[in-house]
This record gives structure tokens, sequence and C-alpha cells, in this order.
């Protein structure tokens, strides 16, 4: 995709809006980030049943599901949350799509676990013994990867990373997301003083990026499968909701199991 000064411009700016609003939401903690969270869990939601065109009773009855589920987060109940998903997820499939009949009972399901784990795990990570911190590192690995990626593909160009899927993306830009993950990492690690080795905060922040771009490529299969080319328009520069927390997802969900297994 070829951009102008004038697009590129409106990118940086509404961009560094975003990441304002959500290190702020992160600072505050309590209420403040998980209303935020769960305000970007509607807007995906919603962008994910317009991707699909789930029936608008199906996406009502997935934003009540969510909602419960960011409640239960909330009040530090994130097996709570997990269980509501969980049941919530399985009786949209089974209401939605009786055995044998079609419809988009599965896609409501798989947006609801999209939306779901996620929020789930930020609002998990925030509520930990140094949660700013492992949110922190968290978003920022994912900035690094998609600034990074953006403009390393812009400059140097070269082969297609997955032209059928996302025909803009090059092996070079995913070379320079995953370079400027592992410095953001390792940057980050040290100033906030964890105990892991450089070498080895570079590693999970380059691990963690393939996992971003994984994530962006996903969403890129569901906009081509939809015929589409942004996930909405709330967003100018950017597309939607889900253009921008595409590689957020697997993050997230990843960063929260480590740390709950480590």
């Amino acid at each position: 995709m070829t951009m102008g000064a004038g697009g590129l411009a409106t990118r940086v700016v509404v961009g560094l809006a975003l990441a304002v609003a959500a290190l702020a939401g992160v600072t505050l903690g309590g209420w403040a980030f998980d209303l935020f969270v769960a305000a970007g869990v509607v807007l995906v939601f919603r962008e994910w049943g317009a991707l699909h065109g789930l029936a608008e009773a199906w996406q009502r009855a997935g934003l009540l599901v969510l909602l419960a589920v960011s409640a239960a987060a909330h009040i530090g109940r994130a097996d709570l949350a997990l269980g509501l998903l969980a049941v919530g997820a399985t009786a949209v499939l089974l209401v939605a799509r009786p055995p044998g009949a079609s419809g988009g009972g599965r896609f409501a399901t798989a947006g609801l676990l999209y939306a779901g784990l996620p929020a789930i795990a930020l609002i998990w990570l925030r509520q930990q013994a140094g949660g700013f911190q492992l949110v922190v590192w968290t978003m920022a690995i994912v900035w690094a990867t998609d600034t990074f990626a953006y403009f390393a593909g812009r400059a140097l160009g070269g082969p297609k990373l997955w032209p059928s899927v996302s025909p803009n993306k090059t092996w070079a830009g995913l070379g320079g997301g995953v370079a400027a993950a592992a410095a953001a990492s390792a940057a980050l690690g040290a100033g906030f003083g964890w105990t892991l080795a450089l070498p080895v905060l570079g590693l999970l922040g380059a691990a963690l990026a393939v996992a971003a771009q994984g994530g962006d490529l996903f969403e890129s299969h569901l906009k081509r499968r939809a015929g589409v080319k942004d996930s909405g328009t709330l967003l100018p520069g950017h597309g939607g909701v889900m253009d921008r927390v595409d590689g957020l997802v697997p993050v997230a969900c990843l960063v929260a199991l480590g740390v709950r297994c480590g």
C-alpha cells in the first residue's frame, strides 16, 4: 500500500494518540484500565461480527458474554472469567448452529475467544505485582514490531512474506520488527530492573514479535476472506480497532500464560 505524506502523518498522529491513551489507562490501572480494555473488546467483537456477517442478535449475545467476562476479570476472578467465556462460547455455538444446520455459530464462538482471551490476559497481568511493567512491556513489544516492520518494509522492500494473504508484508519488514522488539524487550527489562539476562529478554522479545506478526497475518486472512481492506473505519490512517490490536491478541495471551506458569 502506498501512503502519501498526509496519510502517513494521520497514521502517526492517531497512533501516538492511541499509545498515550493506552499508557494512561495502564498507569491508572483499576477501573480506568479495565474499562479501556472492555471498550476495546466490544469494538473488536463488533468488527469481527461485521467481517463474518454475524446476525445482530448473536452479536448482542456475544457482547453480553464479553461484558460479563470483563467484569469477572475486573474483580480479580480470572478463573471465573475463563469459565464464563468457555460456557458462553459453547452456548453460542450450540444455539446458533445446531448439529447439521448452517449458520454463524462457529464464527461467533471464535470471535468470543478472539476478543475475550486477550482481555482476560491483559486485566489479569495488570493486577499482578509489577503489573504496570508487565503490560507496558507487552504493549511495547507489539508497538515496536508493528512500527519497525512497517517502516523497514517500506524502506527495504524485497521478497514478500506471504503475498496471497498480505501482499504488502515483506521478509525485511519481519526482520525489522523482530529486531526492534528484541531491543525494546531488553531495554525495558533492564530499565525495570528485571533479573533476566539481556540476551534472554531479547530472545523473548523476538519470539513474541513473530507471534505478533502471526496475529497480523491471521487478521489479514480474515479481511481477505471478507473482501475488505480494513476491519473498520474508526481510526483514520489505521482502519479499525482489530487492525491495531491484531498483534496484541496472541502476545497478551502468551505473556499471561508465561507469567502464570513461570
